[in-house]
């Protein structure tokens, strides 16, 4: 049974399920105190969070050219204004993602207004309508990405959902939602809503003959949302095409185990703490230049 494990003694423990902490027993897990380390920083002021918020976005841009996640100027990444919420962040249309500094971002009001800009105020229209949707329907998400990532367009074109197959999957079980709509470019109000109400309250859906999409209480779990459902397309992807050649079929996780698993892995808490190495190595790696 996933839930419970015996000790060298033969003593029946229920395990917790903390962050990446799956042997974990709840006596240890909190005699540990992890929440002690394992919290998302919180701000009185409102204009600091702003402008921490600015440097966690630049930053998730950079990770999403580290991963040749860019595809021309297509793909956006946006931060929800904690000094006015009805307004977001989000990439100037045209600049590299790996180039992006925190005064380049543009912010965008309910409207599509551009209210606050850097070297370049161009806004992408397909990102305001996904984004503006999802920021309105979802007062509980704070970010959302979206990218034309190879691994994520080419699961796409399944028009299926992903299979639980992997521990990392589990991060996405009874939590992402296929939207079988394609009509071109997302230029219109209507199909922003729709996409919206598709996604319901999950954290992930695959826009099928389009690619990923992914949303979360912090921009550090909607990246990682976003990173790991890739890894996971590209999982299942060569995972099908080897048990296809043999004739057979991927062995699936059950039920009990998925479930349980999700609540180790999938959390809102698991996909900012997840996120963190990622954050870390981009920092060292620029200096800290997106920054500026």
């Amino acid at each position: 049974m996933a839930p419970h494990a015996n000790d060298s003694n033969g003593v029946t423990h229920e395990l917790a399920t903390e962050p990446h902490e799956p042997g974990l027993s709840k006596e240890e897990a909190n005699s540990a105190k992890l929440s002690e380390f394992v919290h998302v920083p919180q701000f009185e002021d409102k204009y600091e969070e702003r402008a921490y918020l600015k440097g966690r976005l630049a930053a998730a841009f950079r990770i999403f050219g580290k991963f040749g996640f860019d595809e021309g100027v297509a793909g956006h990444i946006t931060v929800r204004d904690p000094v006015e919420q009805d307004t977001f962040w989000v990439n100037p249309f045209g600049v590299a993602f790996s180039l992006i500094k925190s005064s380049d971002l543009i912010r965008v009001d309910e409207a599509g207004k551009v209210v606050e800009h850097g070297p370049v105020k161009h806004l992408n229209r397909a990102a305001f309508m996904i984004h503006s949707a999802i920021h309105k329907a979802r007062p509980d998400v704070n970010a959302a990405c979206h990218s034309h990532s190879i691994y994520g367009r080419s699961f796409c074109t399944l028009g299926r959902n992903l299979d639980t197959i992997t521990q990392d999957s589990c991060a996405f079980y009874n939590d992402h939602v296929l939207y079988e709509n394609f009509n071109g470019i997302v230029l219109s109000e209507v199909e922003g809503k729709q996409i919206a109400k598709a996604l319901q309250d999950k954290k992930a859906a695959l826009l099928q003959n389009h690619g990923l999409l992914t949303v979360g209480a912090t921009i550090e779990a909607a990246v990682f949302w976003f990173v790991s459902l890739e890894k996971c397309c590209h999982a299942q992807l060569m995972a099908d095409a080897a048990a296809a050649g043999r004739g057979g079929e991927t062995k699936k996780i059950g039920h009990e185990e998925a479930e349980y698993t999700y609540k180790t892995v999938g959390t809102p808490l698991a996909g900012w703490f997840s996120a963190k190495p990622l954050f870390d190595v981009i920092h060292r790696e620029t200096n800290g230049e997106y920054l500026g």
